[in-house]
């Protein structure tokens, strides 16, 4: 077993914190990796396109029109990408409030996920917006007023970010060595949890509530009054589904930090969340058909767009969601990745079908996103997971704190 990546504290203190955070930008390891290799171009090409796009403006780069303003950027990477930060809240609820411990292992990972992607996908805002100063006018309540949605999704964004930070923030501070700020910053932790939970819930229905003012617009078959439920409940299966592909993934790329220990209680955990997942993905196909009944629209199941319903609802819900229940019966691990595999896709086309595809589907002509916007949205993806190997591979995040942390 080798040792951890990150520094001993021995050696942080004998360094001022400045040089010693100089001495951490210093690229470790190979470079020549296949990862590299390949996200290395994606990203400069996709840096030089936001170039193009905030001095040529938002039409140099994207398809999006007057009739059509939310494009790729806003479709996948925020409202699709919040779904899948969800994990944190829903795990950091199962630790801090209802006190199931065994899950306390991956909550630092879990939440410096979800940090980063609402970081990165408070970006993925600014690019698309046709004048990106204006992306606070939502927090003023200019132009919108302080009762509109889009004030309190806005808010919600904001808050939980800082409040996530704090949930994190005592892995910085093992990271530097600074004992009082480790011990004040724990003491917030419960404090900005709870925030958290609270501004989690209601910003991610909240997102679903935009689409509540866009009735005319949505395909019936993906439009209801429920959709902020069905945001919400979607985001637990999502955001667990994600931190089960992401942990399967983390567990051989940082193997060096992980112990014969860590692995077993990592491989029990799956199997465990695998039961939430199920249950919560029949919350959301039962609540499916619900509404399915209620706006009685048999009639569109035999068009080409209910078909395209059908394929998400019996492909990508009940087909995991059987998966979800028959890998937990028979702790089956291999199974259970790869339904978080096609529940991750599942969401990926509900959310696409919401904003995008069902999105003024009967119009002459369709939204189609251009390669630029494509190459954007990957290379936003793939600077989060440089910055998230960058933190793993110094904080302590998934490997054991410094013993002085334990009893500070």
């Amino acid at each position: 077993m080798t040792s951890p990546a990150y520094p001993v504290t021995n050696e942080k203190q004998n360094q001022s914190i400045w040089k010693f955070i100089f001495s951490e930008l210093k690229p470790r390891g190979k470079w020549l990796t296949p990862f590299n290799v390949i996200s290395i171009p994606i990203i400069l090409a996709g840096l030089v396109l936001m170039v193009i796009r905030f001095t040529h403006g938002l039409g140099a780069v994207s398809n999006v029109t007057q009739e059509v303003p939310w494009g790729l950027w806003k479709g996948f990477n925020v409202v699709t990408g919040v779904a899948f930060a969800g994990g944190a809240y829903v795990l950091t609820f199962i630790v801090y409030i209802l006190k199931v411990e065994k899950y306390h292992s991956i909550i630092r990972v879990t939440v410096l996920n979800g940090f980063l992607a609402y970081l990165f996908y408070a970006g993925a805002l600014v690019l698309d917006l046709g004048k990106p100063w204006n992306i606070f006018n939502p927090l003023i309540g200019n132009s919108f007023g302080a009762s509109s949605v889009l004030f309190l999704v806005a808010w919600h964004f904001v808050l939980y970010i800082f409040a996530q930070l704090i949930e994190f923030s005592p892995a910085i501070a093992e990271w530097l060595g600074t004992r009082r700020a480790h011990k004040i910053l724990s003491g917030l932790t419960l404090g900005a949890v709870i925030f958290g939970i609270t501004l989690s819930t209601l910003h991610q229905s909240g997102l679903g509530a935009l689409f509540l003012m866009a009735k005319e617009k949505i395909h019936p078959l993906w439009y209801s009054e429920f959709i902020p439920l069905l945001f919400l409940i979607s985001s637990v299966f999502a955001g667990l589904s994600m931190v089960i592909l992401e942990g399967s993934i983390s567990q051989k790329v940082f193997s060096n930090q992980l112990t014969d220990k860590n692995r077993q209680e990592r491989k029990n955990i799956v199997h465990s969340l695998s039961k939430i997942c199920a249950f919560g993905m029949f919350a959301y196909f039962f609540m499916h058909i619900l509404v399915f009944v209620h706006g009685q629209h048999y009639d569109l199941l035999t068009t080409p767009m209910g078909y395209w319903y059908l394929l998400e609802m019996i492909g990508f819900v009940l087909v995991p969601m059987i998966l979800y229940f028959y890998s937990y019966r028979n702790t089956n691990i291999l199974l259970t990745k790869i339904a978080a595999v096609i529940t991750i896709l599942g969401i990926i086309l509900n959310r696409l079908n919401v904003s995008i595809i069902a999105f003024r589907w009967d119009a002459a002509t369709h939204y189609v996103p251009s390669w630029m916007e494509i190459v954007v949205s990957i290379s936003i993806i793939l600077i989060q997971i440089w910055i998230f190997r960058w933190v793993i591979n110094r904080m302590p995040v998934l490997g054991n704190s410094p013993s002085w942390a334990k009893h500070n």
